[in-house]
């Protein structure tokens, strides 16, 4: 992670690391209200040499008692000083219990002793500091009293005598408060980054771009409503996602295909990603560019195509490939004319066996020979093997990848399956890409309609109900959902007869993926 995208998750992330840093904050209040109060006294002794009234001698005693002070620090602690201090007091410690609460320190080249001593009364504090130093005295005169002498040379003096406190030493509220603003702070980040290095979902283009070298042909903005205005681009044409949308169709035509290769499969990891919509709204947005299209529902698991677009579902891909139609019988006009959909028809039983068959290779054949661009819609490639068949027999995949919805595993998962069949990646789409932060990949869209909506501002679409059909007045023309067509459409099934819909194995006449029926490879993408 470079120094742009720790800023960019500071933003994203700060009201959790705001949390985390009053966390902090309170728990080091918390600290110094519940710490019960200590308070620290301090005393001090000087030691000295009696008997010095020369220079020389005067030289010699400094030095020695410039070495000794550095041992009676030491005995402050031992129970021989402090043993009498709990008997004067009336103290229930016992001396090492109470050598934890009492300190001694000389400062550098000095002979000046230090005696510190805690307690939770001020005036206990005092008197223990002064008990020490009295204690300290009588027992280094008692230790450095030559055999046989009256009086120890070295003289402890004490200096400053201890005074009660008036304030505790501990706890200290500010420096507990600033500890836990800093704890709180970096506990904060590293939760913070822990998040981003352990989050798998691709959330934007960048994250599908560090996942594969495809090109990124087009990035659908998150709306929303987009769940209740599935044909965003025949609902709403000035919308971002309708841009988005034409975006994306320009770029599927600077890709290079051979003439009869122009068959375009859109798939995705997993359900739910939004290749169903995508597929028919870029169908659309071909067809209003004036280039015939056909539309074909090849999800043969769950097809919603029909659902989407209120057209009969009864006919339509399986029964022209267990023979029962033709083409022209389940081809249905949609829109300006340019654009005609195949629904998926009865769900069978072998869709995979199906879709790899003779006779889908031939109505591909057919299909090419008629439209301009046939943009066929499969099943998910982690679940099922649908897509990945298809996309072996047409010029290419395009990968619908849902922002926020699949993980990168799974993304790398679905591209792996397609070229485990050698077939070609033409780019992929991301869906419901974020419009803020630092991963948006969109762009203003005030330039070419601001006039417009100075003139007529549009009010904002009501929210809707989630629809199960698309009513055919307002999806396009009247033959789109014309009943005449519908009656044919159900002419054409029942003629089928209801033995047609059994779906009987394929015969022998199917070849695998990628074979003609000499048994040669025969590779079209």
């Amino acid at each position: 992670m470079e120094l742009a995208d720790y800023l960019s998750l500071l933003r994203k992330r700060w009201l959790s690391i705001t949390v985390l840093t009053v966390l902090g904050l309170v728990a080091g209040l918390a600290a110094s209200v519940l710490a019960t109060p200590v308070f620290t006294a301090r005393s001090q002794v000087f030691v000295s040499v009696r008997g010095s009234d020369t220079t020389s001698d005067l030289l010699q005693g400094s030095n020695f008692t410039v070495r000794q002070v550095r041992s009676y620090v030491q005995l402050v602690q031992t129970p021989r000083v402090l043993q009498p201090v709990i008997e004067e007091l009336g103290l229930t410690d016992t001396p090492s219990q109470l050598a934890e609460r009492v300190r001694a320190e000389s400062p550098l080249d000095t002979v000046l002793i230090n005696v510190t001593a805690d307690d939770e009364s001020a005036q206990f504090a005092a008197d223990i500091a002064n008990s020490v130093a009295r204690s300290l005295s009588a027992v280094v005169q008692e230790l450095e009293t030559p055999q046989g002498a009256a009086e120890s040379p070295v003289e402890i003096s004490t200096v400053r005598s201890a005074v009660a406190p008036t304030s505790p030493s501990s706890p200290n509220t500010t420096m507990n408060l600033a500890l836990g603003l800093l704890v709180g702070l970096a506990l904060g980040v590293g939760v913070a980054v822990l998040r981003e290095v352990l989050n798998t979902k691709m959330r934007d283009v960048a994250d599908v771009e560090a996942v594969t070298e495809a090109s990124v042909l087009g990035a659908i903005p998150f709306e929303p409503d987009a769940a209740d205005s599935p044909l965003i681009v025949q609902e709403s044409p000035h919308s971002l996602r309708s841009e988005a949308f034409r975006r994306l169709r320009t770029n599927l035509q600077f890709l290079e295909f051979d003439r009869n290769q122009r068959a375009i499969v859109t798939t995705s990891a997993l359900p739910g990603e939004g290749k169903t919509t995508t597929t028919i709204n870029l169908a659309i947005t071909l067809a209003d560019a004036g280039q015939r299209v056909a539309l074909v529902d090849a999800d043969l698991r769950r097809p919603s195509i029909a659902k989407y677009m209120g057209l009969e579902g009864s006919v339509g891909l399986t029964t022209v490939l267990i023979g029962r139609a033709r083409l022209d019988d389940v081809a249905q006009p949609w829109g300006n004319g340019n654009l005609d959909v195949i629904t998926s028809g009865q769900v069978p039983p072998n869709p995979s066996e199906l879709l790899g068959s003779r006779n889908m290779d031939e109505l591909l054949d057919e299909l090419h020979a008629k439209y301009d661009v046939v943009l066929i819609d499969t099943s998910p490639l982690l679940p099922v093997t649908d897509g990945a068949i298809l996309a072996r027999l047409v010029g290419g995949a395009v990968v619908v990848v849902g922002a926020g919805t699949v993980h990168r595993q799974q993304v790398d998962g679905a591209l792996q399956a397609l070229d485990s069949v050698a077939a070609r990646v033409l780019g992929v789409v991301v869906n419901r890409a974020p419009t803020k932060g630092s991963g948006t990949y969109a762009y203003s869209y005030a330039y070419g309609y601001a006039s417009e909506q100075a003139d007529s501002p549009e009010k904002p679409r009501a929210k809707r109900a989630p629809r199960t059909d698309v009513a055919p007045a307002a999806a396009g023309p009247a033959h789109a959902g014309d009943p005449r067509r519908k009656r044919e459409l159900q002419s054409v099934a029942a003629a089928a007869g209801a033995d047609a819909m059994r779906f009987p194995p394929v015969n022998s006449s199917a070849q695998p993926v990628g074979t003609s029926a000499s048994g040669e490879g025969k590779p079209r993408a």
